[in-house]
């Protein structure tokens, strides 16, 4: 009998710690909160900082992909944001955190498809950071490093049926003075490839 249940208990244990629960990002990176300085090198291999890049009015994170189709179908919307609003002293910083790219193919991407930097995330420590699981994934932040929004950068994929422009509204609604209204909106995409995934 003690040997049937000391079995049983040590199958069950077993189970409890193949199937418990995946393990988690570190605490979600909230809205308010700030982040430090980071630095990382571009697809050139030049070291690049969040304080040397950013604007005066702030700058956006936005996490991206070479491979996945989702950025690909929001790559014209994310430059023409990045154009119009360089011009208003926010300047776009692209990520790319997936371990499944190359840095060749991650080049070739970024050269043909931004106008702006795109630094490598070696090892997702930023997207771990900022909790950011999908790419495309925007987090603006203002001149001091606080984050005034984050998630996706439209409602629609497609771009063919758009009726809240989530990252457009809060950076009018903070350049004019006023409080965002929405400061977060689920990011949808294809899943940040992580190491040892």
């Amino acid at each position: 009998m003690f040997r049937t249940t000391f079995v049983f208990f040590t199958i069950l244990t077993l189970f409890a710690f193949v199937l418990g629960p995946a393990p988690t990002l570190a605490a979600d990176f909230a809205v308010g909160s700030t982040v430090e300085n980071f630095s990382l090198p571009d697809t050139n291999g030049k070291v690049q900082s969040l304080n040397d890049l950013k604007g005066k009015n702030g700058s956006v994170v936005v996490f991206l992909s070479a491979q996945c189709p989702v950025v690909k179908g929001y790559n014209e919307r994310i430059n023409q944001l990045a154009a119009e609003y360089a011009a208003k002293g926010i300047t776009f910083i692209g990520i790319n955190s997936n371990s499944t790219e190359s840095l060749d193919w991650v080049k070739s991407h970024a050269a043909e498809n931004y106008k702006f930097p795109v630094l490598i995330d070696k090892g997702n420590v930023l997207a771990d950071k900022l909790s950011a699981t999908v790419t495309p994934e925007a987090y603006y932040f203002d001149a001091k490093n606080v984050l005034l929004y984050r998630g996706a950068i439209d409602n629609d994929r497609s771009g063919k049926a758009i009726t809240d422009n989530y990252l457009k509204v809060a950076f009018d609604s903070a350049l004019s003075g006023k409080v965002i209204a929405k400061t977060s909106a689920h990011a949808f995409g294809c899943s940040i490839k992580r190491v040892g995934e």
